[in-house]
């Protein structure tokens, strides 16, 4: 215990210095090449190996599948007000009932802003209302209406 408190560089050993680790630039050699490599390395001289042995085959690579979504970022929306109204979203606010603050998220037009889907709960999208002063909100998409044109008339 003694040896440690005395000389804390006990504690952080290294192999190599950081002024030789700086000098020697690392190569990229492919890992095909590597593995070829190594096994030429291993084996003895004298005895030879098909090609199709000595060459291991490459891990396949799984993609990722794009998700599709049911609308686009940009797109106006208006939310459907009997959905909104029986959603645990509505719910989980507390307003009394037939409150009026709300009503311009389904009379006015809303823009997407971005759309994601959550694995516990589903697809989401991020709506801010046109020209009311108000933070975007994450509404389910299955509770908005697609809006095709831009200007169209309110209720």
């Amino acid at each position: 215990m003694e040896a440690l408190a005395s000389s804390p560089r006990a504690l952080f050993a290294r192999t190599a210095s950081p002024t030789t680790a700086l000098a020697t630039p690392a190569r990229w050699t492919p890992s095909s090449t590597r593995r070829v490599k190594a096994a030429a390395a291993a084996e003895p001289a004298g005895e030879a190996k098909p090609a199709a042995a000595a060459a291991s085959p490459a891990p396949k690579k799984i993609l990722k599948k794009k998700p599709v979504y049911s609308m686009k970022k940009g797109q106006i929306v208006r939310v459907e007000k009997e959905k909104y109204l029986n959603s645990i979203n509505y719910l989980s606010v507390g307003h009394p009932p037939f409150y009026k603050g709300l009503d311009y998220i389904y009379e006015d037009r809303g823009e997407v802003l971005d759309i994601r889907i959550f694995e516990e709960t589903g697809e989401y999208a991020l709506i801010a209302w046109v020209g009311i002063p108000t933070p975007p909100a994450w509404l389910p998409t299955y509770m908005l209406i697609k809006s095709d044109k831009l200007d169209y008339e309110r209720i």
